[in-house]
């Protein structure tokens, strides 16, 4: 008997302290502030200490359910519950909320300026160059065709964008010569400031690969402020990088010649220059040696078709020759046997009537691809050995263009 009592004095006990804790709940939330400018709620839980006798985790949980149900904001890194629960921010805290972000977010084209007429066009041309393949250049050209040019300026600028797109990309070159190909005719014609002949597309080409080709003449010799930039491996990799856009950028005029937009007297020149066909007592530089095989290799079929084109190649080949077994005064050769052995290619593949094996395929459309796996799988069960390389006629005009 005395022990049932004391079970249920125990009992009487607990019911009495829940109770008691559910009135200072109570308590607490008649004391809460409800106006935004008091102290937020979140340090409640904090603060009060739950007694030894109650229950571990009840208090916590009640008072954390209060909060859900409450109206006022409270305080979060990123913003998100104040802004869902705030119907009005206030104008002090939006203010609050850009100053502290960093400067990256700051000058964020889209959050806090204007984009000039320049920089609008630039963000546009570049968008859709980022989005190039051989499978839609006619959806992309249709799309740069409706960007508004005013001024030769802004027509100047797009033609340098898809240059600079054609020197960093060249396994594209054929493709960003053809997109170059289909909008000589969509762009308006500009008067020039000289009163001369207006200035169209494909004049800006001319004028374009021009500076690129002058620029190529002054070498790989980095400048006195990348000297003073970069040691060492730094200034090697920047030598190479200055290469591989000089070899780009004759590729790239190469394909423009096939597609009709450089005309044979101007790749004459550019090839003459080249290998310095006007002073023979002069060694050209080797990077122009190089130039001159990656020019007549992406043109020499095609232009060893017209007379001229024929007089030019013999001209040029004639004098890689020479120079390919010149001699210096100390009596070793003139130049290194990496170019030696690619003025050698070059005439081997002129031999073979300019059809050459290649280990790089250039980019193709998906029904190419899928044309060669079926090539490939018909030979791996006919038993016939899958081909590493393809052959290629280096220089030839693209199909869908008529010959000059």
């Amino acid at each position: 008997g005395f022990s049932r009592q004391n079970t249920l004095e125990a009992g009487f006990s607990r019911q009495n302290t829940l109770e008691t804790g559910f009135s200072r709940q109570n308590t607490l939330e008649a004391a809460m502030p409800m106006s935004r400018q008091e102290t937020p709620q979140v340090g409640i839980s904090r603060q009060v200490t739950p007694a030894p006798s109650r229950p571990e985790g009840i208090f916590v949980r009640q008072v954390s359910a209060t909060f859900s149900r409450q109206s006022t904001p409270m305080a979060s890194p990123c913003g998100n519950f104040t802004r869902s629960v705030s119907e009005t921010p206030s104008l002090d805290w939006q203010v609050g909320r850009r100053d502290s972000l960093d400067s990256t977010t700051r000058s964020s084209p889209k959050m806090f300026r204007q984009l000039s007429g320049g920089d609008d066009l630039k963000r546009k041309v570049q968008g859709l160059l980022n989005k190039v393949c051989p499978e839609n250049v006619s959806t992309i050209v249709h799309k740069i065709s409706a960007v508004e040019i005013t001024d030769t300026q802004q027509l100047e600028t797009v033609i340098e964008l898809i240059f600079k797109k054609a020197l960093t990309e060249p396994h594209y070159c054929e493709t960003y010569a053809d997109l170059v190909f289909s909008l000589k005719s969509v762009f308006p014609e500009f008067p020039a400031l000289d009163g001369g002949k207006p200035i169209t597309f494909k004049s800006s080409v001319l004028n374009i690969c021009q500076n690129e080709f002058e620029e190529l003449l002054t070498g790989l010799e980095p400048t006195e402020e990348e000297k003073s930039l970069y040691t060492g491996e730094d200034l090697e990799a920047c030598r190479k990088r200055r290469k591989d856009r000089m070899l780009a950028n004759m590729k790239f005029i190469g394909h423009l010649y096939l597609r009709q937009l450089l005309s044979a007297k101007v790749i004459g020149s550019v090839s003459r220059e080249l290998v310095s066909c006007e002073d023979v007592g002069e060694f050209p530089a080797e990077h122009a040696l190089e130039c001159a095989c990656e020019l007549l290799l992406a043109i020499g079929f095609t232009l060893e078709t017209l007379p001229t084109g024929l007089q030019v190649v013999q001209q040029v080949c004639s004098r890689l020759y020479e120079l390919k077994i010149a001699k210096n005064l100390e009596g070793k050769s003139a130049f290194c046997k990496r170019v030696q052995f690619m003025i050698q290619d070059l005439l081997d593949t002129r031999a073979a009537g300019w059809s050459k094996k290649s280990f790089k395929s250039s980019a193709k459309t998906k029904d190419e691809i899928r044309m060669e796996q079926v090539r490939d799988i018909t030979a791996r069960q006919s038993g016939a050995e899958t081909p590493s390389a393809e052959f290629t006629v280096a220089g030839q005009r693209p199909m869908y263009l008529s010959p000059m």
